[in-house]
Order: C-alpha cells, then sequence, then structure tokens
C-alpha cells in the first residue's frame, strides 16, 4: 500500500513537471543561430505593429520566421517578442504575446523598437498608434501620427538571438517586466500563425541552407512571403556554425531526397542506354556471336576470317601444284593437253606407259650392239 502511495505521488510530480514545463513549448540543446542583418519594410497601412523576426525550431532544424507588420487583435495591445532561454540543460522557446505593456523577452537586441528592454517604436494614443520614425520604416504621406525620438541604446549589439546559456545574453526581467507578466495575455492572432506556418514549410528560410543569412528576412504583411514588401537580409548575424550531426541530417532532408530521385532516374538512363546499345551491335552477327564479350568475338573474328581467305585463294594454289609436279615430270604434262580429245582417259594411259617402254627398249638395244 505504501509502495502504491510513493507510485501515485511520482506520477503526480511528472504530470505537474510537463504541464509547467510545456508553456515553453519547443526544447531543444542546440544554441539558435545569430540574428541576420536585414532592413525593416514600410509599414503597409495605419495601425499595423511590427513583430521581430527570430529562430524557430522543426523537424528539419532551425527556420527562419521572417519580421512582419501586424494588425494587433484590438487597439491599446502590444507586442511582447517570444525568445529562446537556457533552462539549466536545454533551450526552450517562451512564446511571444499581446498585452497592455511589453514584457520580458530575453534581452534580445531584436531592433526597431525592441532593443532588449520594452520598446520605443511608439505608443496607443486615443486608439490611435503613434510611430516613432527614427526606428520605424514609415511613409509620412500616408501616416501623419508620427513623431522622432532618438532611442539610447545600452545593449550591446552583438545579434545574440538567446538568453543564458554558453554565450548568451545575461539579462533578468525588470520589476515593470514581471508585472507585465502577470498581466492579461492574448495569444498571437490567426494571420500570425499562419506567418509562422508559411515559414516552417520554406525549405529556403531553414538556417542549414541560408547559412543564417535567409532570402526573406523581413515582409510588409504576414504569410506574404513573396513579392513586393519582402526584404532579403544583408548579411548573417555572425558566422553560421553548422549544429550537431544529427541537426545536420534532417536540414539535409530535402537535399537527400532529391539525390535519392536522382539515383532512381539514373539507373533507368542507364537502362535505356543499355538496351539502345545491342542494336548497333547486330552488324557484327556475320560469325553470329553477338553474345560474346567485345574482347572475345575480337578474337573470335580474326581466326575465321584468315580461315575463310585461303580457302577463296584455294583455286590459285591448286594451279601452281601442278606446276611443281611439271618440273618434275616434264613428259606427261605436253601429254596431258590431249586428254580432252582421247575420250576414254585410260586409252592415253596406257599408249605413254607403252612409249615410255619403247625407248627404254631402244636404249638397251643400242648399248647391246657395241657388245657384239
Amino acid at each position: 500500500m505504501r509502495n502504491i502511495r510513493f507510485l501515485l505521488l511520482a506520477v503526480l510530480i511528472l504530470v505537474i513537471s510537463a504541464t509547467s514545463f510545456a508553456q515553453f513549448g519547443v526544447v531543444i540543446t542546440i544554441a539558435p543561430p545569430a540574428l541576420p542583418v536585414y532592413e525593416q519594410p514600410m509599414v503597409p497601412e495605419n495601425g499595423y505593429l511590427w513583430n521581430p523576426g527570430y529562430w524557430s525550431y522543426g523537424d528539419q532544424g532551425y527556420f527562419w520566421v521572417p519580421g512582419t507588420w501586424v494588425q494587433p487583435p484590438e487597439a491599446g495591445l502590444l507586442w511582447t517578442p517570444g525568445y529562446w532561454g537556457w533552462g539549466g540543460n536545454a533551450y526552450a522557446w517562451n512564446g511571444g504575446y499581446w498585452g497592455q505593456s511589453v514584457g520580458f523577452y530575453g534581452g534580445v537586441n531584436y531592433g526597431y523598437g525592441y532593443a532588449g528592454s520594452g520598446y520605443q517604436g511608439g505608443y496607443w494614443n486615443n486608439g490611435a498608434f503613434n510611430y516613432n520614425r527614427s526606428v520605424n520604416n514609415v511613409n509620412t504621406t500616408s501616416i501623419t501620427n508620427v513623431y522622432n525620438k532618438t532611442v539610447i541604446n545600452n545593449t550591446t549589439v552583438n545579434n545574440v538571438s538567446y538568453n543564458g546559456g554558453n554565450g548568451g545574453i545575461q539579462a533578468r526581467p525588470t520589476t515593470a517586466e514581471e508585472t507585465a507578466a502577470h498581466e492579461r495575455h492574448t495569444p498571437p492572432t490567426a494571420l500570425q500563425t499562419e506567418h509562422v506556418h508559411a515559414a516552417s514549410t520554406n525549405h529556403e528560410l531553414l538556417a542549414s541552407v541560408n547559412q543564417g543569412r535567409p532570402a526573406i528576412a523581413a515582409t510588409a504583411k504576414p504569410a506574404e512571403l513573396s513579392g513586393k514588401g519582402v526584404v532579403a537580409a544583408k548579411e548573417a548575424g555572425a558566422p553560421y556554425k553548422a549544429p550537431a550531426a544529427e541537426n545536420n541530417a534532417a536540414a539535409n532532408k530535402a537535399t537527400e531526397n532529391k539525390a535519392a530521385e536522382n539515383k532512381v532516374v539514373a539507373p533507368h538512363a542507364n537502362e535505356n542506354k543499355a538496351a539502345a546499345q545491342p542494336v548497333p551491335r547486330p552488324p557484327t552477327e556475320s560469325g553470329k556471336r553477338t553474345a560474346e564479350p567485345p574482347e572475345a568475338a575480337a578474337r573470335v573474328q580474326p581466326v575465321p576470317r584468315p580461315e575463310t581467305a585461303p580457302k577463296l585463294e584455294a583455286r590459285p594454289e591448286s594451279a601452281p601444284r601442278p606446276a611443281t609436279e611439271a618440273h618434275a615430270q616434264p613428259a606427261p604434262r605436253p601429254e596431258a593437253a590431249p586428254k580432252p580429245e582421247a575420250r576414254p582417259d585410260s586409252a592415253p594411259r596406257p599408249e605413254n606407259k607403252a612409249q615410255a617402254e619403247k625407248p627404254e627398249h631402244a636404249a638397251a638395244g643400242e648399248e647391246e650392239r657395241p657388245h657384239q
């Protein structure tokens, strides 16, 4: 029974820990890249407030969420940006929110009124937002509720995008920021959520692809990642350092997919080439050895060619053979000419024998005469 109580207590502790930690959202052990350097696009219409860009994290690693102008859910609300904070063993994302005042955003200098603490980009006055021209890109022809106030930045501009941890900003919330944290908050609008989703599906916004210098650094309106009002980053905030091997593999997932597609296409091309190659080879079928390798065919083909050549030249070679016999037997060669005239071939043969015998007897007789 006691063991069961301890087990229930352990489960309760885990549930409480998970619930308290879930408010931070994404947790990762890799620090985000530095904030890129970019120009703010011009405010599209009166009443839009600036939402600074930041690095978010997805299945393929960090990706850039472009800064953009957004309409607040209601007049009088200000935007507190989210920030990455080190929690002792991991980086946790603290999401942004709308409220009556700006709360703590990690001391991160997002620029354009968000210098690390508070907001110097403007203020609400009787339902109208007044823009500070010194930190906002405003067209004074169409928007007249503007003012000019120089912002003194007491923080070091180093483009660091996270709080705490190794190399992070060492800032703590002020009393006013702690008070703002306990006020009523309004979550991001539907357009803000759509903006983040659009960024998460854009391959070019991955840090592993753009090396900390996104081509879409800011937009004039949320979720509009192309066309007029899109601004590219001038440079990365710091030299990009590739994250851990597993993050690199995830970030290059799209590249691997393309490589896999090329591998699938390549064998088909090779097969087509292989299928096309036998077509010109049939002319060599004179020897009927198309199935043999080129080298084997080359070795076999020369053999029949010289053999067939002598066979064709065998007729002229047979002519000289009787010539050699003519040298050995000069008498029968002239006698061979009358052979066509004599109908029986056997007839001239005894005559030749008789003629051959007569001289022998004559010679024998002449030799005997002197002895007589």
